[in-house]
């Protein structure tokens, strides 16, 4: 996610030519050649970008790559993990707090790839499974070659978008480019949520709004839909209304509605009537009660709390319980010295009764206007 300079405290248009703004058709094959896994299927590594943008943290970059280590020695018994970094200085940086922490450098593999930041689940490699024959490539996993542009709101995007070629070329998979008539279709990973089985969660604030942060000029909900189905196999896309207050990427579902199993969405609940979070959150409970899966059942669904709001010199930041990542050994979740901390976990602790559930204090991170979720990309098992 992109980031100003923000420390918490408690109490248009990207680039395309006039020409491009068309209305483009989006054809929609019978049966989708690919399927995005959920979080929860194995993985064979976790990606993450070392911290290197001291914008994104001001005054805290320091403390920040302690964070990351923490989070990397959580997940090292799980999983691999695959850091990005910028030059063998910032390498050797991340190589010696990882050390100091105590992962084994045998867990971890790193790849020199100019970034502009570190936000992973959005730059980084988004990837999909072969699930038919007539697929584009063949191998078991693929990358698809999503187009990025910093959120559609800020200058300093075009390292970033190069990140998912370059971990393709680096891994030796595929990249399924994502283009619709000529134009790369623009998607961060923090704006889906999926349960694997063909259903997707995402809002109509971050994929439809028609004038603040336009991702794709032109394409109507019918041909958002038909791109997320082509591209990542998503035969049921599940629209809610807004993102929570604080969320500069303006929408992104990963703050506050995630599956955690195929048939059942956790939903971050504010009790608050005079946070503003409380009708918006209200408004997509309603929606998700007349939602239905894949095959036609309801969804479960788990009220999350939402912690007491964090501020820098009057500007909210996205603090939230669900943007937690579901690793293999693992599952990490922000905390935020907040007395509904506890609640958080054990709630989440309930839903994932065969992995851990462990806290990550977030309170620095969240500096950047995202914590656990908006850090990692979760690489499947598989070849």
């Amino acid at each position: 996610m992109a980031r100003k300079a923000v420390t918490p405290t408690r109490p248009g248009s990207h680039g395309l030519r006039s020409s491009d703004r068309g209305s483009v058709p989006v054809p929609v094959p019978a049966r989708s050649p690919v399927r995005m896994p959920a979080e929860w299927e194995p993985h064979s590594a976790t990606w993450l970008g070392w911290p290197h943008n001291s914008t994104d943290w001001p005054g805290k970059i320091s403390v920040i790559p302690w964070v990351y280590a923490e989070i990397c020695r959580k997940l090292a018994p799980g999983e691999l993990l695959h850091i990005i970094v910028q030059s063998p200085r910032h390498r050797a940086a991340a190589r010696r707090a990882l050390a100091a922490v105590g992962v084994p450098s045998s867990r971890v593999r790193f790849f020199s790839f100019p970034s502009n930041r570190g936000w992973t689940r959005d730059t980084g490699p988004i990837f999909v499974r072969s699930d038919s024959g007539s697929a584009r490539a063949h191998a078991p996993l693929a990358i698809v070659g999503f187009r990025f542009n910093a959120w559609a709101k800020y200058p300093d995007w075009r390292r970033d978008a190069q990140i998912s070629r370059r971990a393709a070329r680096a891994l030796r998979l595929p990249l399924l480019p994502a283009e619709i008539a000529g134009r790369g279709f623009v998607l961060e990973g923090g704006s889906i949520d999926v349960n694997g089985r063909g259903t997707l969660l995402t809002t109509e604030e971050c994929l439809l709004h028609p004038r603040i942060q336009v991702r794709n000029p032109g394409l109507s909900r019918s041909q958002i839909e038909a791109a997320l189905r082509r591209f990542l196999g998503a035969k049921n896309v599940l629209w809610l209304g807004r993102g929570i207050a604080g969320d500069d990427t303006h929408g992104h579902i990963d703050d506050f509605c995630r599956f955690v199993n195929p048939r059942t969405i956790v939903l971050a609940e504010e009790r608050n009537p005079r946070d503003p979070n409380h009708r918006i959150l209200e408004e997509n409970r309603e929606r998700l009660e007349a939602v239905r899966l894949e095959d036609g059942a309801r969804p479960h669904v788990v009220r999350l709390p939402m912690p007491g709001p964090l501020y820098f010199e009057r500007l909210r930041l996205p603090a939230s319980y669900a943007n937690f990542y579901i690793g293999n050994s693992a599952v990490l979740v922000p905390t935020f010295n907040d007395p509904l901390d506890r609640r958080a976990l054990g709630i989440l602790s309930e839903l994932f009764p065969s992995r851990p559930v462990v806290g990550i204090h977030a309170v620095d991170l969240v500096l950047g206007l995202g914590t656990l979720h908006c850090m990692t990309q979760q690489q499947p098992a598989g070849r």
